[in-house]
């Protein structure tokens, strides 16, 4: 007969592995964080290092955006980001905690930035209680004011009260264009776009104009590109 202990072991392997399946064999997690390390933050690269700082999560600690940045950017697109400095990829799924903490409201937003190379060149998904055309989509900037690419969206993301969270996941397949924005479910993608401009960049999140918190951040890919030097090298 087995013991209760090795029944336990027995139920976290299958529910771990319940948890991977559907990440493609050839990827690897690449990346994770937690926010429990005292230098959690050295990870990530700000656009105001002074609206973010290691908050209280609902299991441990987190990072919060917890005050509008003092940021003006080149072109209209989001003022609040943490970028994670060491992580460049093409192909990934990458995987985070949500909590929006901010009034309800329309534009009621979270962000989260892939592809970027540069702080006037990369996609975001704003992720919002209402669609319209600057709220709920999938955008590219490109050396100008962020543009909708999204195909299609769902009708908003509910994000309940102030202390509810959520997982959010974006994947993206660079040769076929592929972007998906999933929320909670990660069976059904709420938005959904098609483009082949920016083959491969950094990652990060943070909102629009709101504030909120983020933890457990996961990054599966095939493969991490090595950052260049220098623009020349």
């Amino acid at each position: 007969m087995k013991s209760p202990f090795a029944f336990v072991l027995a139920l976290a392997f299958c529910l771990k592995l319940t948890a991977q399946a559907d990440i493609p064999n050839n990827y690897k997690l690449i990346y994770s964080q937690d926010f429990e390390q005292s230098q959690a933050m050295n990870h990530f690269e700000m656009t105001d290092p002074d609206a973010w700082r290691i908050g209280k999560g609902d299991n441990g600690n987190c990072m919060e955006l917890f005050k509008q940045s003092e940021y003006k950017s080149v072109v209209r697109s989001p003022f609040n980001i943490a970028m994670i400095k060491d992580v460049l990829v093409g192909d990934f799924i990458f995987e985070i905690r949500l909590n929006q903490n901010g009034r309800e409201y329309s534009h009621r937003d979270l962000c989260l930035m892939f592809g970027i190379n540069n702080p006037s060149n990369y996609y975001y998904t704003h992720i919002a209680s209402k669609p319209d055309d600057h709220a709920h989509s999938i955008f590219i900037v490109n050396d100008e004011p962020r543009t909708s690419i999204v195909a299609k969206r769902t009708d908003g993301a509910n994000w309940g009260g102030k202390d509810s969270w959520h997982t959010a996941r974006v994947v993206r397949k660079v040769e076929e264009g592929i972007i998906k924005i999933y929320f909670d479910d990660k069976t059904r993608p709420i938005m959904e776009a098609n483009d082949t401009h920016f083959k491969s960049g950094f990652l990060g999140f943070g909102s629009f104009d709101d504030t909120g918190k983020f933890d457990d951040i996961k990054i599966w890919a095939p493969k991490v590109i090595k950052p260049k030097m220098g623009f020349f090298n």
